[in-house]
């Protein structure tokens, strides 16, 4: 599988690969529950190559580490995907 980083940086700088809309869901820690963001919405941290900052659905600002993507969807079609680790929810 490829490395995070090096799809999302095939996405912006590969054109003909680059064609399409792509979505990030990603780990939310406050839900637990994988959140969708558009990757034109993500941006890079200047100062961290390992963070990106997006907007989250309630309108927050998240630095949000690469580790914690886990699928990219092209045009609705999960192209990249790692497995989530299971957590067991307290009784």
């Amino acid at each position: 599988m490829i490395p995070i980083h090096e799809l999302l940086a095939r996405i912006r700088w590969d054109p003909e690969f680059g064609h399409g809309r792509f979505v990030l869901g990603y780990v939310d820690h406050a839900t637990d529950e994988l959140q969708h963001v558009a990757v034109q919405d993500a941006r890079p941290d200047p100062a961290n190559p390992s963070l990106l900052t997006v907007v989250d659905e309630r309108g927050a600002v998240v630095s949000l580490p690469l580790h914690r993507i886990h699928e990219v969807l092209r045009n609705g079609e999960v192209i990249w995907q790692r497995a989530r680790p299971h957590r067991p929810r307290a009784p």
